[in-house]
């Protein structure tokens, strides 16, 4: 039994994730800035949290709870993200300081809150996509959240560098198109070849088993750009 942290799991792949270690008999922090719908299904093994990673407070809650009741963490899924689809003129400084200060301050001070608990075995994995990929296509309106997921991958690497003699490992999946509410506020309309449920099932396995073949990697998990 793991005991694994997710973060954004109040719809789309956090949520389906939260499901599927529960099925499985592993311990999990749900974390999310709306708790109601991980909350309403009433899962084994699973405690809820409202919480907003990118205030302070609210990750000295998360360490505090590990710290009296887990002690330790063996898989943390940094999931939350949040895209605004705006023509770069359009974009405000707000609008970029929100999408980094979730997709990518966010990230960092969970993962600075949770290495205390984290032993060598256990597994950093970054939800980027494949907009922030070096090369990859790219498109309008996504300055702002492809950037910020970029950052995420390097971070991801940098990150797995310093702490490759202690652990934890350190990966990032750079995702294709997926059906979910977030794809479908960049992509109006598009559907994706994969479900929400289906790319779950990917990062399960890929977060019980990829740090025994990777560290600092970025993998392309991806049939579609959409």
């Amino acid at each position: 039994m793991k005991h694994v942290i997710i973060t954004g799991t109040s719809r789309g792949i956090g949520f389906e994730l939260t499901k599927k270690f529960s099925e499985a008999g592993h311990k999990v922090l749900a974390i999310s800035r709306n708790p109601q719908p991980v909350s309403e299904l009433k899962l084994e093994n699973v405690k809820v949290f409202a919480c907003d990673i990118t205030r302070k407070k609210d990750l000295e809650k998360v360490s505090s709870f590990i710290s009296s009741e887990w002690k330790k963490v063996d898989i943390l899924i940094n999931n939350a993200g949040t895209l605004i689809n705006k023509p770069f003129q359009e974009l405000s400084l707000e609008n970029f300081n929100s999408v980094y200060q979730t997709n990518v301050i966010g990230v960092v001070g969970m993962i600075q809150k949770m290495l205390p608990f984290m032993a060598k075995e256990a597994h950093v994995v970054n939800v980027s996509t494949m907009g922030g990929v070096q090369g990859s296509m790219k498109f309008p309106g996504l300055s702002a959240y492809s950037s910020s997921k970029a950052a995420v991958i390097n971070l991801t690497e940098l990150l797995a560098e310093e702490y490759k003699e202690t652990g934890p490992s350190f990966n990032v999946l750079a995702l294709g198109a997926v059906q979910t509410e977030m794809l479908e506020e960049a992509f109006p309309g598009y559907k994706a070849p994969l479900s929400a449920e289906e790319m779950a099932e990917y990062i399960f396995n890929f977060s019980l088993t990829g740090n025994k073949f990777y560290n600092g990697k970025l993998l392309q998990v991806s049939n579609s750009t959409p």
